[in-house]
């Protein structure tokens, strides 16, 4: 039994002698640190904040006013256009903004110039009084020389009488 027990004893010892691993001729490279590659950043699309292209489509229409001949009064429909651009105006308190005040091309030059002018205080003092300072607003007066409509007819004349505001960085 004895026999037995020592056959056993070297028949594993040869066994385990057999699956026994070599050491490698060459060690591998010890690992190095590796920082992952920051992820792409995303290329905006749009328009960029604070931007006039981004006020213009933000407004969707109501950057412009409209007004009736020879009147710069500002009634309920353009208050409510004001009212949205004095919200963009406050969200975005490091831009500024610039009124302009436009005619048709019926009066004089000079009148069309003083028209425009109270047209685009009219609209000035109305984003002021709901908290716009005024210091972040300037206006200007076209009179009828930059229309937006050609033509000599009350659809053209209708588009021309107007106060945009443009949104300046």
């Amino acid at each position: 039994m004895k026999y037995v027990v020592t056959c056993m004893t070297v028949a594993s010892a040869i066994a385990l002698a057999g699956c026994s691993k070599k050491a490698p001729e060459s060690l591998p490279p010890a690992p190095t640190e590796t920082t992952p590659a920051p992820a792409p950043t995303p290329t905006p699309t749009g328009p960029v904040p604070g931007s006039q292209q981004h006020f213009h489509q933000a407004m969707m229409g109501q950057d412009v006013i409209y007004f009736d001949t020879d009147k710069y009064d500002i009634d309920g429909e353009d208050m409510a256009a004001l009212r949205k651009q004095a919200q963009y105006l406050m969200q975005y308190p490091n831009i500024s903004a610039t009124v302009e005040g436009h005619c048709d091309e019926r009066g004089t030059r000079d009148y069309n110039l003083a028209l425009g002018e109270r047209r685009a205080n009219a609209a000035k003092n109305y984003l002021v009084s709901l908290g716009v300072p005024a210091s972040r607003l300037s206006t200007i007066s076209y009179g009828k020389e930059r229309p937006v409509a050609m033509g000599s007819n009350p659809e053209a004349w209708a588009k021309n009488r107007r106060a945009v505001t443009i949104v300046v960085n």
